[in-house]
């Protein structure tokens, strides 16, 4: 009998990259497990790469309304599905966790991101009510997740923090998957452009990005993603810089690719606040595995990365002149740019890449069904 498995998301997209391109299809490929995904977006239940996902309608209201309504429809599903191993992304389903825990079922938590440390900087809240829902979340936290079967994490620095929560707790690092970012394009036969792949917003450079354009010549930004900030939206494309940008909006994996194999970089230039200083960007990693050189953000973690494999050049993200003269560094020295990004493919082939992850991933599963 096969080992029944379901993740769930209140949250995320059906196609999230972690979740589905990673996590739910490296396990379909184990013919001894049957794999579920329970989402909410409205699109319909579906069969894609041997993952059954269950749609459990898309989310209506505001974020309390997700909270209650959307997360009480999922845990129904949960439920019904009664599957073996439980395995959550959000921080709203902990309590659909532990109500799992009761009932007997194994249940893994997902932990994205060090959310403590995100509500403590949430710029929406003021300074009080920050560090109230910090405390508050941090305490609960701590409680829950003690109880789950196993935590896994994003990055090092958060498998550090709950391991002192739940010995069970490992490092599944968001790296890139080898076949999927290739780039078969010769360097010469690239176009004068830079990229930038993901969500859209001030905290993430945008602003000093597009200034940076206005003082570089005959170079052009492909911007892949949405805002995430209208009124940030209507300023920058004010900017004079914005004449040089190509915009393609969100788009699908493949378009990632072809966008990136056309670029001569990657950009990566979000602002040095708490949240990143222990992050690993995707975006970082999709870069050199596409074998172009990154523009990174002088974060001391991401500047170790990138001086220790020579694959990029590293800024002051918040002066657009740093970022304009790594633009003109780039294009100017092409036969270095060219040699960064080889030496960011190498290490992305020998060190950061989801092989290397998916046999962590998978040994947990192994070791919750020991």
């Amino acid at each position: 009998m096969k080992i029944k498995i379901t993740h769930l998301t209140s949250v995320h997209a059906r196609y999230d990259t972690r979740i589905f391109v990673k996590e739910c299809s490296s396990l379909a490929k184990n013919t001894n497990y049957e794999v579920s995904l329970i989402v909410a977006d409205g699109k319909g239940d579906e069969i894609k790469n041997e993952v059954h996902i269950f749609d459990v309608g898309a989310k209506t209201g505001g974020r309390i309304s997700r909270m209650t309504n959307t997360v009480q429809k999922v845990f129904q599903k949960a439920v019904e599905l009664d599957s073996d191993i439980y395995h959550m992304h959000d921080p709203e389903l902990i309590p659909i966790g532990l109500k799992l825990r009761r009932i007997g079922k194994k249940v893994i938590f997902d932990a994205h991101e060090d959310t403590p440390k995100q509500l403590k900087n949430a710029p929406h809240l003021n300074a009080f009510l920050r560090a109230i829902l910090s405390r508050t979340y941090g305490i609960f936290e701590r409680f829950s997740l003690a109880k789950f079967d196993y935590i896994v994490t994003a990055t090092p620095h958060i498998r550090d923090k709950f391991l002192r929560i739940n010995k069970n707790s490992r490092d599944i690092n968001n790296f890139p998957i080898l076949e999927e970012l290739g780039n078969d394009m010769l360097w010469n036969e690239k176009k004068d452009e830079i990229c930038y792949v993901g969500g859209i917003a001030k905290i993430r450079g945008i602003k000093e990005l597009v200034r940076a354009m206005e003082s570089v010549k005959n170079v052009r930004l492909n911007l892949a993603g949405k805002f995430v900030e209208k009124d940030v939206e209507a300023e920058v494309k004010k900017y004079a810089g914005w004449n040089k940008v190509n915009e393609f909006g969100f788009v699908g994996r493949k378009e990632i690719a072809d966008i990136l194999s056309r670029s001569k970089a990657g950009i990566v230039t979000l602002h040095p606040i708490i949240n990143y200083q222990d992050a690993l960007p995707v975006k970082m990693f999709e870069y050199m595995a596409a074998g172009i050189p990154v523009i990174a953000s002088n974060i001391p973690l991401w500047q170790e990365i990138v001086e220790d494999a020579n694959c990029g050049i590293c800024v002051d993200p918040l002066k657009p002149g740093e970022i304009a003269d790594a633009i003109e560094h780039i294009m100017m020295y092409q036969d270095e740019a060219q040699k960064m990004g080889a030496n960011g493919k190498k290490a992305v082939m020998e060190k950061y890449n989801w092989g290397i992850e998916e046999v962590k991933f998978l040994r947990v599963y192994e070791e919750i069904m020991r």
